[in-house]
């Protein structure tokens, strides 16, 4: 058994483009992963240091405002130790950015969060993949045993239990005990959702119910939009984080209860339909309120 440890430095970098949520991957032989590299105790003066210096090697990227997401040291999770290697510990940092072009000579792309996690996005409805394959086979992994089935139950939103858009960590570590996620390595696993390196789309699954979570205390949406913008779309990056469609009229009237936004007294035509008002960020809302979150209003429908 190893008796020492490698610290490593993860970055979920997550950007809204349009209506896709979008992260930030580094592709290899090893499959799609997160930017990532080990703490060099003479290099990095500080755990964030080290990480910023690792995004921009991999990727060309620089960071601005980045936030602890978690740490996971879950034995043989990396397959270096599996391989005798060292135990591996990650500390994981979130960032939100803006999409931009990435610089050439790098093996970075910005790839479709769902993609990854295609049970989390609801936007079109109920997803297949969940009726088609995920629930007909965790039925048959959790038989007749109470606990199983409970937290089936409770992960997707099964036999009256709504669905809680911010268990996709649970969903995650459900599908993967069960065997149901590549990542697992059983042998016998169909694919669902693209698989990543390590245990990267765990690390995903957690940033992503993080931000969920931060939607109705925190206005991080704002940092993935640009500093103008039309309420409709303010409300598809809701709506691409969230996964689920909004009642547009409740929403409108939430964010300006709020006092999230205000008006710049321009109209833009870029939006395909009829001229849209352009608003800002009311950032004196920071002080006014100590949870400026937009929230979610009632959706146009709910799961079924």
């Amino acid at each position: 058994m190893p008796s020492h440890a490698l610290i490593s430095l993860d970055a979920v970098i997550i950007a809204v483009t349009g209506d896709a949520p979008r992260v930030l991957v580094v592709r290899d032989g090893g499959g799609d992963a997160l930017p990532s590299g080990p703490l060099d105790l003479g290099a990095h003066p500080t755990l964030e240091r080290g990480l910023r210096t690792w995004v921009t090697q991999q990727t060309g990227l620089t960071l601005g405002h980045v936030e602890q997401l978690y740490t996971f040291g879950d034995r043989y999770r990396d397959p270096r130790e599996q391989a005798g290697g060292p135990r591996v510990i990650s500390t994981v940092y979130l960032a939100l950015v803006r999409e931009g072009r990435l610089a050439t000579g790098f093996e970075a792309a910005w790839a479709d969060t769902y993609a990854y996690l295609p049970w989390e996005d609801w936007r079109g409805g109920r997803p297949a993949v969940l009726d088609g394959l995920l629930l007909p086979a965790l039925f048959v992994w959790a038989g007749d045993e109470g606990e199983r089935v409970e937290r089936l139950r409770q992960c997707f939103g099964h036999e009256g239990t709504p669905w809680d858009h911010e268990r996709c960590l649970e969903r995650y570590e459900l599908l993967w005990e069960a065997g149901l996620v590549s990542e697992a390595r059983t042998g016998t696993a169909s694919a669902a959702g693209q698989p990543m390196a390590r245990d990267h789309r765990r690390i995903l699954a957690t940033a992503l119910g993080r931000l969920r979570g931060k939607l109705s205390y925190r206005p991080l949406v704002f940092e993935l939009l640009p500093e103008r913008f039309t309420l409709g779309g303010l409300q598809r990056v809701v709506e691409a984080l969230a996964g689920q469609r909004l009642h547009t009229q409740n929403f409108r009237r939430l964010v300006a209860t709020a006092g999230l936004v205000e008006p710049t007294g321009e109209i833009t035509r870029g939006t395909g339909g009829r001229p849209a008002e352009l608003f800002r960020f009311r950032r004196e809302v920071l002080h006014e309120r100590p949870a400026p979150g937009v929230g979610l209003p009632a959706r146009r429908s709910e799961p079924a």
